[in-house]
Order: structure tokens, then C-alpha cells, then sequence
């Protein structure tokens, strides 16, 4: 045998090393394992290792198309359509001829509502790839978004023509013959779709939930089951038959499942977090969150788990402990867009609002189309008192995300508050479009028709929400108020009785029976069913509220109302209006010190609820306690900037201790801009006016807060009549001051000044 000298040996193999190392470090060779890596994770349903991978290839060549065209394949499977969009942009810049990336740009436009943008890929594409069936899909799609409906079904019968064995076709053809109301149709395209392609989850999963909305529960779990069989490794199917189970009542089942699942999935995050997701979305916080304790401890490098506990953390009101791991993301990636959101939700809760509008604004700089930050944005400026803008971004939070229910609701309620009941109409009309399957939109939209007499409609409205769930006593409720503002009182009567036998623990149900009797003037019987609720559930702090609150305002029952009041606030320390009704009843009987001492212990557990601080100012003001009543009224003004309220008291106290005149006149602007029909934001104004020498700009103030309050049919006010008596007087008018002198003396003799009315009347007949 043929040896090799050592030294040739040693050179073949320096040879071999230098040629490997040169293969190591050539890009185009490491970009393309990092392409094939990630393609692998990918194909795994590892989605964050499989962008890692990909953008590994992209940090070598920044214009490697197909990495950049796989990186947005990857985060559309993670949902991150704004990042997806960037890549799909990206990579149409490098190469134009992608048609796929054409297609899929076309369709993340067409969902994000960009029509006439999506237009232009759909122009091309028809084209340059005329046979193509994607391309006609996706026309479809764009069809559909424009509701020329019959033109979309034309174009994705033409997509299946081309392409009969693309089970996807079908699936869209069935999505839109649902919309034209064509079930039948629809059925037979959903199991022409599995039977193209059996090991389609998505198919096998949409099949499954149309059986399930035509409440064919048995044929809908079966399909789930075989979606679970074709797909073992995804989670995805599991999650459908928890909401099968939810939506036949089943709860514990559904929970029994998902422990199994969470044991199944080890080192899935989707699959070991459903458990906790699932407590979350039943509103069961505690439960919840010790199970995201737990999650965090066993994977404490899973981001998303850290994330949602963060969360979790907050709505429990923890907020050192959310802060603390918060500062841990944001330390990693100062951008990072939930890290922000909840850096935001942490301050609002702290009573930071402008802290909380920069970290949110910044989160939206960064993400500019995330609902969510738009809707905890809109919580700030709420805060701050500025609602035009709250509701300026709950709208967005809403056009961006229709479904994100808690923009709704803020929304509504903003357009409640205003009486806007044509807006009110147009948001639930909305949610009832993306959630046809929720009683919410339907309950909103008739309240909204109840409040504009269109009881009809509301009516309507009432029984779909009542028929979508039977159990859930929003229906029940609102069909109480509906009965009631057509003044059938024995209907509403009966119906809020239905809704309390539904959920016993409604506050809404009860309220709703309680005022029944009371606009018949039936107080007894309201007080008789406050008790019998109470019977049934004697530790709903809310039930004591109620009972407290017709105690006290029907029935004047001081000690009783007392009573009752200061036993909700027992039951719940955070039931702010019961602690504040506690405060006035205690006012009410003289005992102004007891109230005074009822608001300071409020604070201490409710230390952000500013009318705690309100009712504080006014009851200091009612000793005269100027000093106090002027901390008390800056220090809500510190956790609600601008309220008009609290600016008119502050600015009225301002003047009565001597205080700078000019912060006054800023004050009562406020307060006037804010309350503009308000008699007593027109006086307060006046009288700044008054104190600075302008008493025309007074006296027109003074005689329009009278003409506000005979509009509002309020009590005549004599602090009114005093103060224009004094500005008439200045401007030598002295029988129009004597009329308004001698109007508050007979409004009150006893009027606080009084003393000062009888003198200026004497110098006056002088």
C-alpha cells in the first residue's frame, strides 16, 4: 500500500480545512443555510425561530429576496400584519416579478381595508398572470370587501375553474355564499374544500365551525376531533372545541380539556398557555393570573408568557410587580411596542396621564396601526379630561380593529354620555357586523333606539340579542328598559325579574326592577326587593348601593341609608359611589367632620378617584375652610386636569380667600368652556370679571346664569341676584340693583349674605 508523506498529508489536509473555513465564511453560502434553517422551523410551525433565521440571512445580504419574502410568510403565521406589509414591500422593491408576493400584498391590503392600493396589485396581476386561480382569488376578495358580492362569486368560480384542486377556492366560495345567505351552498363548498385536501386544518376547522353556528353541535365536535387527528402538533383545533364547549354552556368541560392540552403541549407556548388564555377571556383574573405565575416560573425565557402575566398583573391592580418585569422588557428593547402599552395602562392606573400619553404615543410611532395602544391611548386623554381626543382614538383603536370590544364599548359609552344617539346606532350596528354572534352590539343599538322612542326597532333588536344568548341577562335588561320607556311597567317589571333569574348577582337587573317601582312612586316595594336580592346574594356590595342609595333619596331614611351604604363599602373598599353617597348621607345629617373622615379613609384605598377630593372641597367650603377646601380641589385637579367642575369650585374659592385673580379667571374659563349650559360655570366667570373691574363682561355673565337656570329649571340662586345687585351698583344702575338686592332676601333671608344685601339696601334708599 502507497503511503503519503507526512508532510503531503499535512497539505491535503490544510488544503480541505482553508476550502471549508471558505465555505463557512462565504455569504452566499451562510445566507443560504440560514434560508433553509428557517424554512425548516417554519415548515415545523416554529414561527419566532423561523423569522430569527431569515432575518439572520437578511443581516448578510440585505437584498436577499427570498429571505425577505419567507420572513413575511412568517409573520403573517404570527399575526404581525404591519411588519408582514414591510417585508412584502421589501421584497416586491428587489424583485418586482414576484407574482405570490403580489398576491399576498394584494390580500393583507384588502383585510386592512386599503382598497384602492390593493386595486393596483390586483390590476397587475390580472395582466401579467391572467390563468393564475390565486390572482382571481384575490380579486374576489377585493370584490367582496367593495360588497359587489355577485362580481366576487363570478371571480372565485373562475379561480376554481383554473384551479379545481386548490381546496382554498372552495373554502372562499363558501365564505361568500354565507354572506348571500346560500347555507346549503355553503356546506357543499366547506366539504368539497376537505375532501380536496383532507389534512387542511383550516378546511376541516371551518367546516366544523359553520355546524357549529347552525348549532349542529354533535356533527361540529366530530369535525374539531378529526381536525385534531390531522393536526396533532397544532393547537389551533383544540382552541375551536373550547369554544364549541363555551358556546353549549360547558364550561368545566372545557376546562378539563385544556388542562389536558396544556399536558400535551410542553413546549408549545400557544399549547401550555390556552389554560390561562382561556381563564383570562372568562373574566376569571384570579384564576388566571396564578396560572401565568405559574407558566412564568417554569418558562421564565417564553416572552409572551412574561408579557400576558405583565398584563394579568395589572388588571389585578399589582403594580409594582407588572412594573417590575415591564422595566425587564422595556431594558431589553426600549421600543418594544407591548412593553410601551403596558409602561401606558401602568401609569394611567398610577393617575399619570401625560406620563402615560408619551409612552403610548410612542408605541403608535413605532406601531402606527396598533388598536390596542390607540385604546389605551384614549384612556389617557380621558383621564386628562380631554374626551374629544379619547374619543378621537377610540374610533381609530376601532377602524383598525373592529372587534376590540373594549374600543366599542368605550366608544358607546363617550356617545351615550353625549346623548349622541345617531352615533351610538352607527358603533353597535359596527360591533354587530364583526360579532354577529354577541348579544353586545344588539343590547347597544337598542338602547339607542329606545332613548329616540323607535321601539320597533328596539324591540327588534332585544330579541335577536335574547335569542343569540338566551342565558346572558344583558337582553333581559334592556327589554326591561324598553317596557319601561313605553311606561308598561308589568312588562318591564317581569323582565328585569327574568334577568336576575338568569345571573341573581346583576346590579343592571336590579337597578333597572328598583326604579321600576320608584317612578310609580312604589318605594316600599323597591327597598322590599333590594332586600330580597340581597337574601340571595348578601355579599353583592352593589345590592347594598342601591338599597342605600332609595334609603336616602326616596324614602329619607338618614340612619338606614347609612347603614346600608357603609355595608357595600365594607364588602368592596373600591365601590366609590357607594363611599361617596356614605360621605353625603353623613353631610346630610350634620355630621360634616364624620364625612370629611369617610372621604380621607376613601383615599386611602382608592387614592385615584378625584371626586373623593371634589365632595372634600365642597364640604370645606361649607365650613368656610378656604385653605382645605383649595388643596382638596388641586389635588383633583392633579389626577383629572381641566375638569370644568372642579375648575369653577377651585376658581370660586380662589376668589373667596383672596387668592391670585388672574389663576381665577383661567380657572373659571375652563370650566366655562367645559360647562357651557351651566349657571353656575356663567356666575363663577362673572364674578372673576367682577373682582378684575369689568363689570359690563359681569353683568352680561350674571343675567345669562339667570337665563340658564330658568332654561335648566333650576332653583332661582340668590348668590346670582347678590352678585349682580353689586355690579349694577358699580355701574351707578342703582334700581336694578335694589331689584336683585331685594330678590335674594326673599329667595333666603337667611342667605349667607344677608347682613351685607340689608346695608347695601339702606345706603341704597339713602
Amino acid at each position: 500500500m502507497k503511503r503519503f508523506p507526512l508532510a503531503r498529508l499535512a497539505l491535503v489536509l490544510g488544503v480541505v480545512t482553508v476550502f471549508f473555513l471558505g465555505c463557512s465564511r462565504d455569504p452566499n453560502v451562510r445566507k443560504q443555510k440560514y434560508l433553509e434553517s428557517g424554512q425548516r422551523y417554519y415548515d415545523n410551525g416554529k414561527y419566532l425561530e423561523a423569522a430569527i433565521q431569515f432575518s439572520n440571512a437578511i443581516q448578510i445580504d440585505s437584498r436577499f429576496a427570498p429571505a425577505h419574502y419567507q420572513l413575511a410568510q412568517t409573520l403573517l403565521k404570527l399575526q404581525q400584519w404591519t411588519p408582514a406589509y414591510q417585508e412584502l414591500s421589501r421584497t416586491l422593491e428587489i424583485d418586482p416579478e414576484n407574482y405570490q408576493a403580489h398576491i399576498d400584498i394584494a390580500n393583507l391590503l384588502i383585510a386592512g381595508r386599503n382598497l384602492k392600493q390593493a386595486q393596483e396589485h390586483t390590476d397587475l396581476l390580472l395582466q401579467k398572470q391572467p390563468h393564475n386561480p390565486q390572482v382571481h382569488g384575490a380579486v374576489a376578495n377585493l370584490l367582496a370587501a367593495q360588497d359587489n358580492l355577485p362580481g366576487a362569486l363570478e371571480e372565485m368560480q373562475k379561480a376554481i375553474t383554473l384551479g379545481p384542486d386548490r381546496w382554498e377556492s372552495y373554502l372562499n366560495l363558501a365564505l361568500l355564499q354565507l354572506r348571500l345567505n346560500q347555507p346549503d351552498a355553503a356546506e357543499a363548498n366547506l366539504r368539497k374544500a376537505v375532501e380536496v385536501n383532507p389534512k387542511s386544518t383550516q378546511a376541516q376547522l371551518a367546516l366544523g365551525r359553520f355546524y357549529e353556528s347552525r348549532r349542529r353541535f354533535p356533527e361540529a365536535e366530530q369535525q374539531f376531533r378529526r381536525a385534531i387527528d390531522v393536526a396533532p402538533k397544532d393547537p389551533q383545533p383544540r382552541s375551536a372545541m373550547v369554544r364549541l364547549f363555551m358556546e353549549q354552556g360547558k364550561k368545566p368541560e372545557a376546562e378539563e380539556f385544556l388542562k389536558t392540552v396544556k399536558k400535551d403541549f410542553p413546549d408549545d407556548s400557544v399549547g401550555y398557555r390556552m389554560l390561562g388564555d382561556f381563564y383570562f377571556a372568562s373574566g376569571d383574573l384570579d384564576k388566571a393570573t396564578a396560572e401565568y405565575s405559574s407558566l412564568y416560573r417554569e418558562h421564565p425565557k417564553d416572552v409572551q408568557v412574561k408579557k400576558n402575566y405583565i398584563q394579568l398583573l395589572i388588571l389585578k391592580d399589582r403594580i409594582p410587580e407588572a412594573q417590575a418585569l415591564d422595566d425587564e422588557i422595556l431594558k431589553a428593547n426600549t421600543n418594544d411596542v407591548e412593553g410601551l402599552i403596558y409602561r401606558g395602562q401602568i401609569l394611567i392606573r398610577k393617575g399619570q396621564g401625560n406620563d402615560a400619553t408619551q409612552a403610548l404615543e410612542n408605541a403608535i410611532k413605532n406601531d402606527p396601526d396598533n388598536a390596542v395602544a390607540h385604546y389605551h391611548l384614549g384612556l389617557a386623554f380621558n383621564l386628562l379630561g380631554n374626551l374629544e381626543r379619547a374619543e378621537g382614538e377610540w374610533r381609530e383603536a376601532v377602524r383598525l380593529k373592529p372587534d376590540l370590544t373594549d374600543a366599542q364599548r368605550a366608544l358607546a359609552a363617550a356617545e351615550l354620555r353625549r346623548g349622541d344617539m345617531d352615533a351610538l346606532e352607527q358603533t353597535a350596528t359596527q360591533l354587530i357586523n364583526v360579532l354577529p354572534a354577541s348579544p353586545d352590539g344588539y343590547v347597544m343599538r337598542a338602547v339607542s333606539n329606545t332613548d329616540r322612542k323607535r321601539f320597533s326597532q328596539a324591540e327588534d333588536d332585544v330579541r335577536k340579542a335574547m335569542d343569540i344568548a338566551p342565558q346572558n341577562p344583558a337582553g333581559y335588561i334592556q327589554l326591561g328598559n324598553l317596557r319601561q320607556a313605553q311606561k308598561k311597567y308589568g312588562d318591564a317589571e317581569k323582565a328585569y325579574l327574568d334577568a336576575l333569574d338568569h345571573d341573581p348577582n346583576s346590579t343592571d337587573a336590579l337597578r333597572g326592577l328598583m326604579n321600576t317601582y320608584l317612578v310609580q312612586k312604589q318605594t316600599d316595594q323597591a327597598i322590599a326587593a333590594a332586600n330580597a336580592q340581597i337574601a340571595k346574594s348578601p355579599n353583592n356590595s352593589g345590592f347594598y348601593d342601591l338599597l342605600g342609595t332609595a334609603l336616602f333619596d326616596n324614602k329619607k331614611d338618614m340612619n338606614a341609608a347609612e347603614a346600608a351604604l357603609r355595608k357595600a363599602a365594607d364588602l368592596d373598599k373600591n365601590n366609590s359611589d357607594a363611599l361617596l353617597k356614605l360621605g353625603e348621607v353623613q353631610a346630610a345629617k350634620g355630621s360634616t367632620d364624620q364625612a370629611l373622615a369617610t372621604y380621607q379613609q376613601s383615599l386611602k384605598d382608592n387614592p385615584r378617584e378625584p371626586s373623593f377630593y371634589i365632595l372634600m372641597g365642597e364640604l370645606y367650603e361649607s365650613k368656610q375652610d378656604w385653605p382645605y377646601a383649595q388643596n382638596a380641589y388641586q389635588k383633583a385637579l392633579e389626577l383629572r386636569p381641566g375638569d370644568p367642575l372642579t375648575s369653577n369650585n377651585l376658581a370660586y374659592v380662589l376668589l373667596q380667600s383672596g387668592g391670585n385673580v388672574d389663576v381665577a379667571l383661567s380657572l373659571a374659563q375652563t370650566a366655562r368652556r367645559g360647562m357651557p349650559d351651566s349657571p353656575n360655570a356663567a356666575d363663577t366667570l362673572g364674578w372673576v370679571y367682577y373682582q378684575k373691574g369689568a363689570y359690563r363682561s359681569a353683568i352680561d355673565l350674571f343675567q345669562e346664569a339667570l337665563q340658564l337656570a330658568e332654561k335648566n329649571k333650576a332653583k332661582d340662586d340668590p348668590a346670582v341676584h347678590y352678585h349682580l345687585g353689586l355690579a349694577y351698583e358699580k355701574t351707578n344702575q342703582p334700581a336694578l340693583a335694589r331689584q336683585h338686592f331685594e330678590r335674594v332676601l326673599k329667595i333666603n333671608p337667611n342667605y349667607a349674605h344677608a347682613a351685607d344685601v340689608k346695608t347695601q339696601l339702606a345706603q341704597l334708599k339713602s
